[in-house]
Parts: structure tokens; sequence; C-alpha cells
């Protein structure tokens, strides 16, 4: 199982992309726990500078809003 983090803040955008990586895990049957980090000190520890961010077992593997075609080929 894949440990997916979404590094958000409160902004709309953010939570916006945290529902569509929730959505893309869903409908596609990827075996992932996916779980929001919204605190400072923990998002730090990933060295991003702009949210949100995709954390893939501990790698970022994605910065920004991507679409959903994008995030299935990263979380397969």
């Amino acid at each position: 199982m894949k440990d997916v983090k979404v590094l958000v803040s409160s902004c709309a955008c953010n939570q916006k992309f945290l529902a569509l990586v929730e959505k893309v895990v869903k409908e596609n049957g990827i075996d992932a726990k996916v779980s929001a980090v919204s605190d400072i000190m923990e998002q730090m520890q990933y060295n991003v500078m702009s949210l949100p961010a995709l954390v893939v077992d501990g790698q970022v593997v994605a910065r920004g809003q991507k679409s959903e075609k994008e995030l299935i080929q990263l979380l397969k």
C-alpha cells in the first residue's frame, strides 16, 4: 500500500486538489492511504515552498495543480 500525502493549506484550490487525489485513488483502485498534511512544520520536512504538493512513499512527486490524467500516472 502506498502512503500518499497531500500537502495543503486552507485555500479552496488546495482542498479541491486533495479531493481530486482521493477521487483518483478510489476510482482507479489504487492501493493507497491518502492523508492531508496542513501542519507547516511537517510540510517543511519535504522542502516544498509551494502548495499543493503530492508526496508518495516519502518522496515529493509533484508540486502545484495536476490534472486527473497526470495524477493517475503519478500514483500508479
